[in-house]
C-alpha cells in the first residue's frame, strides 16, 4: 500500500510512460502490458508499451495490439522513448537480462522504475514495488494495483479481456496450484465487467493452424522421449522441425504440459534448438521444484513447478547434461 500512494502521488500529473516486459511475450506478459497501458491511457499519461520481440499471432486479438512497439523492428524510436521517460513499467520480468537487446537503454534511462511481477528472487532495485510470488499471475497483481488506485469501475471490457487472458494462461486454465480461493472472485469480476472468456479461451487455444497440429502429431509420436524409473518425459524439438513443419513463434507453447499429462510423470521438459539457441522449458508435480534445477544448471529460473532456462551446449550435449543431471537429482530427492 505504501508503494501505492507514493506512485499515485507520482502520478498526479500527466507523465510519459513506457511499459515493457519479457522477452518472447506470452498471454501473462502482453496481456498484462495492455490492460495497464488501456488503464494509464485513462488517467491522462503518454504510454508507450515495446517489446523486446514478436510474440504468437493468437495474441494478436488483444485489445491495443496495434499499439504494441516491437524493439527489434523500431530500435531507434523504442530507445528515445525509454531515455524520455519519467517512469518504465517492468511487467512480468525481475532482470533486466530477461528483455534481451533492450537491457542496455532500460538500465541507462534515468525514469523511475516500476517492478510488478511474481517470479522468484528479483533483480531489479525498482522506485516502486509491487513485486509478489505468491500472485498467480502478473495480470493478477495489475488487477489490484488497479483496484487500488481507482476501483472497479475503472476495468473495463478491454482491461477486463486482457487481464482474463494473463490470469487463465498463466494458472493452466486454473489447474495450477496458483489457482486460489481469489483468483477465482478475480475471474468473476472480469467476468461481470465484461470479460468474454468463452471468446478469449477460444482465440488462445483454438486458432491452430494446420502446420502446427501436424507438429504436435510427429511431436508425440517422433521427438516424445519417456523414463518411467525417473517419472520424466521430455521433448527434443530441433531446427529441421521448425523448417519441415513451417512453425512460427508460439507454435511450440503448451506441448510440455503434454508430456506432464502422462500417468506417473512427475517431472517434464521441452529442450527446443531454433536459430543458434537452445531454451528449455520445464514443469514439475509435487517437491521437484524445477525453478532451483533450471537457476543452478541452465541460467534461468521461474516458479516451483514452471521453470525454464537456456544452454550454449549442442543440442545433443544439452540432452545429454539435462538427463544426467535430473536423474542425479531424482535419485538425491528420493534418498533424502
Amino acid at each position: 500500500m505504501k508503494d501505492t500512494k507514493a506512485l499515485k502521488d507520482f502520478l498526479q500529473s500527466p507523465k510519459k510512460i513506457v511499459i515493457t516486459t519479457h522477452a518472447n511475450p506470452d498471454a501473462d506478459a502482453l496481456g498484462s502490458s495492455l490492460g495497464l497501458h488501456h488503464f494509464l491511457i485513462r488517467l491522462g499519461h503518454k504510454v508507450s508499451t515495446i517489446v523486446p520481440n514478436s510474440y504468437p499471432d493468437f495474441l494478436e486479438w488483444m485489445p491495443g495490439n496495434s499499439m504494441v512497439i516491437n524493439y527489434e523492428k523500431s530500435k531507434d524510436a523504442s530507445d528515445k522513448l525509454i531515455l524520455e521517460a519519467d517512469l518504465l513499467f517492468c511487467l512480468d520480468f525481475s532482470g533486466f537480462g530477461r528483455i534481451k537487446g533492450m537491457r542496455d537503454v532500460a538500465e541507462k534511462t534515468p525514469a523511475k522504475i516500476a517492478l510488478v511481477d511474481h517470479h522468484l528472487n528479483p533483480e531489479i532495485k525498482p522506485d516502486y514495488n509491487f513485486w509478489n510470488d505468491h500472485s498467480a499471475a502478473t495480470a493478477e497483481l495489475i488487477y489490484d494495483l488497479i483496484i487500488d488506485f481507482s476501483g472497479k469501475n475503472a476495468i473495463d471490457k478491454d482491461i477486463a479481456e486482457c487481464l482474463y487472458a494473463g490470469i487463465m494462461t498463466d494458472t493452466g486454465s486454473f489447474k495450477h496450484p496458483s489457482t486460489t480461493a481469489k483468483i477465482h472472485r478475480i475471474v468473476a469480476d472480469l467476468i461481470d465487467l465484461g470479460a468474454d472468456v468463452n471468446k478469449v479461451s477460444r482465440l488462445i487455444y483454438d486458432t491452430n493452424s494446420l502446420h502446427r497440429l501436424r507438429f504436435l502429431g510427429h511431436a508425440l509420436a517422433e521427438r516424445l522421449k519417456v523414463d518411467e524409473s525417473y517419472q520424466v518425459a521430455y521433448f527434443v524439438i530441433g531446427e529441421e522441425d521448425f523448417k519441415d513443419f513451417r512453425l512460427k513463434q508460439g507454435d511450440t507453447e503448451g506441448l510440455v504440459n503434454y508430456a506432464l499429462s502422462i500417468k506417473g510423470i512427475v517431472v517434464a521438459a521441452i529442450i527446443i534448438q531454433r536459430e543458434n539457441e537452445i531454451k528449455l522449458s520445464f514443469r514439475s508435480i509435487g517437491d521437484f521444484a524445477v525453478n532451483k534445477f533450471a537457476e543452478e544448471y541452465f541460467n534461468g529460473g521461474g516458479h516451483k513447478n514452471a521453470a525454464g532456462g537456456m544452454s550454449e551446449l549442442s543440442l545433443e550435449e544439452t540432452e545429454k547434461k539435462f538427463k544426467e543431471l535430473l536423474e542425479k537429482n531424482i535419485l538425491n530427492t528420493r534418498i533424502k
